[in-house]
């Protein structure tokens, strides 16, 4: 079994150092046969030294000691780490003694413990006891705390409320963490400025938390703290470090806009838009061009028909009042404006609010009269007489307090078809309307009327008259093709179009009758919806040109002579081919004159003369033939004469 340890005095050997010190003894325990056999370490209690003695080296720690030491001679020694392993030499045992020595300081922030073996050797015998041997380095406060930082630097609402934390400190000590060695505390030593209080932040002592700890702090005033704080191990009462917090004071919206005057007074023309009524200024104390310094206006009262605006100048420290809409001064002369300023951000204390009272004096000026309404739209028949009343148009003229004298007169009429009374506004037909007339758009004319009073500088309105005009049949139909071609053996017939410029009561369905000679060579009837004719010819006609007259009338038989031109030619069938046809010759001597050349084969009923292919020159001269000299022929321009410029 394991023999006890104990205390005893002795005296160090001579080699090493001559003082005697209690040290513990650890005695080798008794070896029974077995643990011979197995030659194992035993195992002892730890030993205690404490860090940073000052000696003086080498210096006991504790003595060895085998149970045989009484009968035999033993000789000690260590070895491993200390011994005679790095760190070589740090600790050393006597021979004789087993004594063991520390031979300089020990830092447990190096090294906290060391293991080697102890042996015990009984001289002349090849036997030998081992021991186990622990030095724990006992922790002394000999580290002061160390800031993460030497310098803190923090920032801080003006309107932070009381125990805000603003930043955290930490200082650490590298002494035995667990132990008061390393127990470090907080505490704030000094404040500068100590305005207005010297306690305006405290310190949480245990984890370094800084806090808010009084109101007051005001950024136009204390822009800025520095604040020295202690870190102190021991709990507070041991060794100490120091850092240095700087912490600045941020802008919050403390500090309400004021108006540099509260009373303004302005003049505005009535009737104009968008005209700068005033311009306000005001003063903020909170940081330049941000959201607690920028002023925002708000009208909240005397604005209730949203006549005025209000708007933030370009500097953000101006309101600037303009008329929404035009203001009227025979409604209301003078309005009172009250308007308020805040910031872009809602203030973070409570504040009154600053606000101004604006006069605005209405400026009367001469308007122009009004028609009522603006656009007057009537429905007449096209066909009212001349010198009827079309309608009484009239405009009152809002300077009710000026007195004056509305005439009218028009403005704009493109037809040329109205007049207006200059005193009562009473419009007449002065020319016969038309609702088939270009000026007519989708059955409505457009007129402007215009109203002006009598002032020195007369001011005009205007109104503008739609008439809606109905329709009476006061247009025959027509046919729209003019000229057709046919052939004047099995010819086909031919779709002729009518139109009617009246409405749909006046037009459709139409009838159609031939006149005179046609009737005996043509028929003409009626297509299936009555809006086209089929002409027909039907008596085979020598080529040439003829005039077909068709009566076509519309529905309530108003009915009106076409004559359409229908070129016979020399053909079969419905498609036509034709030869060149001169135009109508009235000369008997030309026609001989081209008859001679081989030019002109025949002229027909119609008098157009019908060309052969010329055997002549392309130009031929006929002269003395007409009154008018050098009458020229070219069988290749269509057989047209030509005297200069001038057909004939």
């Amino acid at each position: 079994q394991e023999a006890p340890s104990r205390h005893k005095r002795e005296t160090v050997s001579p080699r090493n150092v001559n003082v005697e010190e209690d040290v513990p003894v650890i005695y080798f325990p008794r070896a029974t046969e077995g643990l011979k056999r197995r030659k194992r370490a035993w195992l002892i209690p730890d030993i205690n030294f404490p860090e940073r003695d000052n000696g003086p080296f080498p210096k006991r720690v504790s003595q060895i000691r085998s149970s045989d030491d009484q009968t035999k001679k033993i000789h000690y020694s260590i070895s491993g780490p200390g011994a005679d392993q790095p760190p070589v030499g740090l600790f050393t045992m006597d021979r004789d003694t087993g004594v063991l020595y520390v031979t300089q300081p020990l830092d447990r922030e190096a090294k906290s413990n060391y293991t080697f073996m102890a042996h015990a050797v009984p001289e002349g015998s090849g036997s030998t006891e081992n021991l186990e041997v622990k030095v724990i380095v006992i922790d002394m406060n000999d580290n002061k705390p160390i800031f993460t930082q030497d310098l803190y630097t923090g920032e801080v609402a003006e309107s932070s409320p009381l125990n805000y934390e603003i930043l955290q400190v930490k200082a650490t000590d590298a002494d035995q963490e667990g132990t008061s060695n390393a127990a470090v505390r907080y505490k704030i030593l000094n404040q500068e400025p100590k305005s207005p209080s010297d306690n305006m932040f405290t310190i949480n002592p245990v984890n370094g938390f800084i806090r808010v700890n009084a109101r007051g702090l005001d950024r136009e005033k204390n822009p800025n703290y520095t604040l020295e704080v202690q870190a102190a191990d021991m709990e507070g009462e041991g060794l100490t470090g120091f850092t240095k917090v700087i912490l600045t004071v941020t802008d919050s919206n403390d500090n309400a806009p004021i108006y540099t005057q509260t009373q303004f007074s302005a003049t505005v023309p009535e009737n104009t838009k968008d005209a700068l009524v005033v311009t306000m200024s005001v003063t903020d104390e909170d940081d330049a061009h941000t959201p607690a310094w920028n002023a925002k206006f708000t009208i909240v009262d005397g604005n209730k028909d949203g006549l005025f605006t209000v708007a933030t100048g370009a500097n953000k420290q101006e309101g600037i009042i303009t008329t929404a809409k035009g203001l009227d001064f025979e409604k209301i002369s003078t309005h009172t404006l009250l308007v308020a300023v805040e910031n872009e951000i809602p203030f973070a204390v409570a504040l009154p609010t600053s606000t101004a009272t604006v006069t605005v004096t209405v400026l009367d000026v001469n308007e122009p009269p009004i028609f009522h309404p603006a656009v007057k739209v009537i429905s007449k028949r096209e066909s009212l007489a001349v010198d009827k009343v079309v309608v009484r148009y009239t405009a009152h003229d809002p300077d009710t307090a000026r007195k004056q004298t509305v005439r009218y007169k028009i403005v704009r009429d493109p037809a040329g078809w109205l007049n207006v009374h200059k005193d009562t506004g009473v419009v007449t037909v002065k020319a016969e309307m038309d609702r088939e007339h270009l000026f007519v758009k989708n059955d409505v004319y457009t007129a402007l009327i215009g109203a002006y009073d009598d002032d020195e500088v007369p001011a005009t309105g205007t109104g503008t008259l739609e008439i809606k005009l109905k329709d009476v049949n006061d247009n025959a139909p027509t046919i729209q093709e003019r000229d057709i071609r046919v052939c004047n053996k099995e010819p086909g017939s031919h779709l002729l179009t009518v139109t009617d410029r009246d409405g749909p009561g006046f037009s459709a369905p139409f009838s159609v009758i031939l006149e005179g000679s046609s009737k005996k060579h043509w028929t003409a009837r009626m297509n299936e919806t009555y809006t086209g004719i089929i002409l027909q010819l039907v008596t085979e006609l020598h080529p040439g040109f003829y005039d077909v007259q068709l009566r076509v009338a519309d529905r309530q038989s108003l009915d009106q002579l076409s004559t359409v031109t229908a070129e016979v030619c020399d053909c079969e069938g419905p498609d036509v081919t034709c030869a060149l046809l001169l135009p109508i010759i009235r000369s008997r001597a030309v026609i001989t004159a081209l008859r001679c050349c081989d030019i002109v084969d025949t002229v027909n009923q119609s008098g157009h003369a019908h060309l052969m292919q010329p055997t002549v020159q392309p130009n031929l001269k006929v002269s003395g033939l007409l009154p008018e000299p050098n009458f020229i022929f070219n069988p290749y321009s269509m057989g047209h004469f030509r005297n200069n410029e001038t057909s004939d």
